[in-house]
């Protein structure tokens, strides 16, 4: 090859090794919003959300928290509320709450008389199981969440609403409640929980909202309340702020439904109260309905100092709540129902309901109402209940219940059987003999293998944290 053909030849290669190096165009850079951009961007999904709701049903109370709530709709939402009210028995005039929907200009106010359909309904199905939230709460308030959802879609349904909302805050029980009942009952409606929206997070901004747009503040709402309060016909809490250390005793002040007691009759009152199928039907051989009976056992009660329990309880959103709580009614009516079935139910079913009770009542304090394993154990338990029918006797004595008496034309106790006079033959003891041999045979067998689990305890040395190291020794030093 001629040296100026080599010549050409080694220029077109660095030109193509050139051309390999020249940069290439940048692909286009995808535009990564800032975060003043992504904030507009979700107000503007905000805005559109808002605005896609058109009717509301507001859970109104009538006091400061849902009356500024009320307007608060009206303003951020730009749509029509209707009010919805449930008498429940929480013991004040209702009516008055109207005039106060009205002054907002709500057309569409429902103030409705449920009392009958809470006892008939929902208190007297829990109370066949004896539920009881960790041991000794009477789910007063987890009970009546259920019925006002249910009534609230209803009433969504009949308004043509989109959208309900309650005064539940964000750091309870009740907010999940009322959301669960509403999902269950209408699996699209749309739920506005303004504590979980709004910024008046203190109860200074609550109250200057509500003056600036004329919402009228009672003077005891302008301090800061000694707690919250939340009544129905079975009970009363109160919780919050004067009762937030559970070292502090209550004050007696406090208490509006029962005496204490210390200040009960120091002469003992006695009751008589019916049962059919698990329900308790009349009281001194009266029949009354449901809400009547009850206002009357929470009467008589009340005037003994029963149903008062200070308890710290563990909310389904993970913290410890310490509530005080008045069940005056409640507390009669589960040591009745309970007698009632000691000689009713065989010993398999009560105890089985037993071994039930906590998980119904784990399922009502959550929520659970409309779930299908609450409705599966209310089914098991209302098979029980089919005997649980007569009569029982109890002594109301300063702050106690004592069942002194109880009789079912379904009794399964047998005076005979049980006496320790002559049976005249009904039980054969000696038969007790072999029943014990064969209880006993496993525990015989382990015996044979296994050290008896007290003299293990007595020989081995407790251990420590610290590796090696046993309390015996320790002590012994």
């Amino acid at each position: 090859m001629s040296a100026g053909a080599m010549s050409q030849r080694s220029n077109m290669q660095r030109g193509a090794m050139g051309a390999t190096r020249m940069p290439s165009a940048l692909p286009a850079r995808s535009v990564v919003p800032t975060r003043r951009v992504r904030a507009v961007q979700v107000h503007a999904a905000k805005k559109a959300d808002k605005r896609s709701v058109k009717k509301v049903v507001l859970a109104y109370s009538g006091g400061l928290d849902t009356s500024v709530i009320l307007k608060w709709l009206q303003d951020e939402y730009d749509c029509e509320v209707v009010t919805f009210t449930a008498d429940l028995g929480q013991g004040e005039e209702l009516e008055p709450i109207r005039g106060k929907a009205e002054q907002f200009g709500v057309k569409e106010i429902y103030i409705d008389d449920l009392r009958e359909e809470f006892v008939r309904d929902y208190v007297f199905p829990m109370f066949r199981s004896n539920a009881q939230y960790e041991g000794i709460y009477l789910l007063g308030t987890s009970i009546a969440r259920p019925l006002i959802a249910k009534r609230q879609i209803e009433i969504a349904r009949e308004t043509g609403a989109d959208a309900v909302s309650h005064g539940a805050t964000g750091k309870g029980n009740d907010q999940i409640r009322f959301e669960l009942g509403y999902y269950a009952c209408k699996p699209d409606i749309k739920v506005i929980a303004p504590w979980r929206e709004w910024d008046l997070l203190s109860r200074t901004k609550l109250i200057e909202y509500a003056e600036k747009n004329n919402i009228p503040v009672p003077a005891a709402k302008r301090g800061e309340p000694p707690y919250s309060m939340d009544a129905n016909l079975l009970h009363i809490s109160y919780e919050g702020n004067a009762l937030e250390d559970p070292w502090d005793e209550p004050n007696e002040s406090m208490f509006t439904r029962s005496v204490s007691p210390e200040n009960a009759p120091d002469k003992p009152t006695y009751i008589e109260i019916e049962y059919e199928k698990g329900d308790p039907v009349a009281i001194d051989g009266r029949r009354l309905s449901p809400a009547t009976l009850l206002t009357n056992l929470n009467k008589v009660a009340g005037e003994n100092g029963i149903g008062r329990i200070d308890i710290v309880e563990s909310r389904f959103v993970g913290m410890k709540s310490r509530g005080v709580y008045e069940t005056p009614g409640g507390t009669i009516m589960l040591e009745g129902h309970r007698a009632m079935e000691s000689i009713t139910l065989d010993r398999g079913e009560m105890h089985l309901k037993d071994e039930l009770m906590p998980r119904y009542a784990e399922l009502l304090y959550n929520g659970f109402w409309f779930s299908p394993e609450r409705e599966a154990l209310q089914a098991a338990i209302d098979s029980t209940q089919k005997f649980v029918t007569g009569t029982v006797r109890l002594k109301l004595y300063k702050g106690n219940v004592m069942v002194v008496g109880r009789k079912s034309p379904y009794s399964l106790y047998n005076q005979q059987l049980s006496s320790f006079e002559d049976d005249e033959g009904a039980y054969d003891q000696k038969d007790a003999a072999g029943f014990i041999k064969l209880q006993a045979l496993r525990l015989k067998t382990l015996g044979t293998v296994r050290p008896p689990s007290d003299s293990m305890a007595a020989t081995s040395p407790i251990m420590s944290p610290m590796e090696g190291t046993s309390i015996n020794s320790l002590n012994k030093k």
